[in-house]
């Protein structure tokens, strides 16, 4: 346990952030099944809405340094890939 004032403070800061950034990532990964579950039913509207969704989620992860830049690009192509060939 900490001791000092200002690793208290890093802590219940480290605290929020990790519990912020699951949230996040959470989030991406719930947009992404429920776009894949849309491509497979092959309901075009539907897939449509939820890829522009994820993309930004996906974006803004990757901007903020939550998931790798690159990696976010990556899963963009490819989640694109599937909805417009699906469609």
């Amino acid at each position: 346990m900490a001791n000092i004032q200002s690793s208290e403070k890093k802590n219940r800061q480290r605290i929020k952030h990790e519990a912020r950034n699951a949230a996040q990532k959470s989030a991406m990964r719930t947009a992404v099944k429920k776009l894949r579950a849309a491509i497979a039913a092959k309901d075009a509207k539907q897939t449509e809405a939820l890829l522009k969704e994820a993309i930004k989620l996906i974006s803004r992860l990757g901007g903020r340094g939550l998931i790798k830049r690159r990696t976010a690009s990556r899963e963009v192509s490819r989640l694109t890939r599937a909805a417009t060939a699906k469609a």
